[in-house]
C-alpha cells in the first residue's frame, strides 16, 4: 500500500453521506481538500434557511465547502481542477456530473450507490427496494461515467432485508455500509490493485419519489400495501382519509387472514399486537403508528381510544379513485 496521502473532493448532501465523509476525514492518509454540496434550503415550519448535513460536517472539520446552484459552470470546473484531487467521492449528492468534470480526478471519480447494480438505478433505490419487496439490497462502489449509475463496479456488498424493514432502517444500514466499503477499497484502487468491472444483468430503475405515491389504496394484497407503507416511511409517508381527515399511516406490518369486509375497513384493534387491522383484498394491513393531520404521531392504542375507528373505512386519495 502506498504511503502517499490521497487527495479527495467529497460530493454529497444529506445525512446519508455523513458517515462516509467522517470516515474519510478520520483517516491519516486521506486529505479531504474540499466538499461540494447542495445550497442551504428553507426547512421546517418556520422556513428557516438550513444547511445540508454534509455542509455542517465539513464546517466542523474546517473543510472548504462549495455550494453551487449549478455545478456545470466554468468557475466550478476551474476551482475543482485547481485542487487537483486524486478522487472524487460522490454519495447522494443529487446532481449529475458531465464528462469534463469526471475527467478532473487523477485516479477516478468514485460513486457509492445504495443498491446492487444494475438493479435500482436512480434517485431512490432505498425506498424502492422496500416497496418492491426485494430480498436483498446493498452498496456498490463504482467508477462514475456520464450515465445514470451505469459505470463499472469496483466492489459490492449485499445485505438481506428484514420482514419489517423500512426505508428509514435500510437508510441507516446502508449509510454505514457505504463508509465501510469505501474505506476497505480506496487504497486498492489508488494502488491500481482493483479494477472496475462492467455491470451485468437487466437494469431496473428507482425513480424519484413523488408525494402522490403516498395516496394508498386498499384493494390490493396486504403484503404489497405493507411494503409500500414501509418504503414510504418516513417520507413522503402513506396516507388516506378517515372521517374527512387525512391520516398518515407510518408503521405497518401485515397478516394473511382475509376478512369479510370492504377494503379499507378497520375491522379490529388487536390488543395483543397493538395494531389496527385494516381489510385488504387478501389479508389485513396492521397499522402500529399513525398521524392525524395537524397532530403528532400516535400509536394504534392511542388512536383507537381517541378516534374509535373500528368499523369505519379509510378512503383512498389515489388519483384514479
Amino acid at each position: 500500500m502506498t504511503d502517499k496521502v490521497i487527495r479527495v473532493v467529497f460530493m454529497g448532501s444529506p445525512d446519508f453521506a455523513v458517515p462516509t465523509l467522517e470516515a474519510l476525514v478520520a483517516h491519516p492518509r486521506i486529505d479531504v481538500c474540499a466538499v461540494v454540496t447542495q445550497p442551504d434550503k428553507l426547512a421546517g415550519r418556520g422556513k428557516k434557511l438550513t444547511p445540508p448535513p454534509v455542509k455542517v460536517c465539513a464546517q466542523q472539520h474546517g473543510i472548504r465547502c462549495f455550494q453551487p446552484e449549478k455545478l456545470k459552470t466554468e468557475a466550478m470546473y476551474a476551482a475543482l481542477s485547481e485542487i487537483a484531487p486524486d478522487f472524487f467521492v460522490t454519495i447522494a449528492y443529487g446532481k449529475i456530473l458531465r464528462q469534463s468534470f469526471l475527467d478532473i480526478p487523477r485516479i477516478a471519480p468514485l460513486n457509492l450507490h445504495a443498491s446492487l447494480l444494475p438493479r435500482l438505478r436512480g434517485a431512490a433505490p432505498i425506498q424502492w427496494a422496500v416497496i418492491r419487496e426485494e430480498a436483498q439490497s446493498g452498496v456498490c462502489l463504482m467508477r462514475m461515467d456520464a450515465g445514470m449509475d451505469t459505470g463499472p463496479v469496483y466492489a459490492r456488498r449485499a445485505i438481506d432485508l428484514t420482514k419489517d424493514e423500512t426505508a428509514a432502517s435500510l437508510h441507516d444500514r446502508l449509510s454505514q455500509l457505504s463508509a465501510e466499503i469505501l474505506m476497505a477499497h480506496i487504497f486498492e484502487i489508488a494502488d491500481g490493485h482493483l479494477e472496475a468491472v462492467p455491470q451485468e444483468g437487466e437494469p431496473t430503475l428507482a425513480p424519484t419519489l413523488q408525494k402522490s405515491l403516498g395516496a394508498i389504496r386498499f384493494d390490493v394484497p396486504a403484503h404489497e400495501l405493507d411494503a409500500l407503507c414501509r418504503g414510504l416511511y418516513p417520507w413522503p409517508a402513506a396516507y388516506a382519509m378517515l372521517d374527512g381527515k387525512r391520516i398518515a399511516i407510518l408503521m405497518t406490518s401485515h397478516d394473511d387472514q382475509t376478512v369479510d369486509a370492504a377494503p379499507g375497513t378497520i375491522v379490529a384493534y388487536d390488543q395483543n399486537k397493538r395494531v389496527l387491522r385494516v381489510a385488504c383484498v387478501c389479508g389485513c394491513l396492521c397499522i402500529a403508528l399513525l398521524q392525524p393531520e395537524g397532530k403528532k404521531p400516535m400509536d394504534a392504542s392511542s388512536f383507537a381510544n381517541g378516534y374509535h375507528p373500528v368499523g369505519k373505512c379509510f378512503v383512498s386519495l389515489a388519483q384514479d379513485v
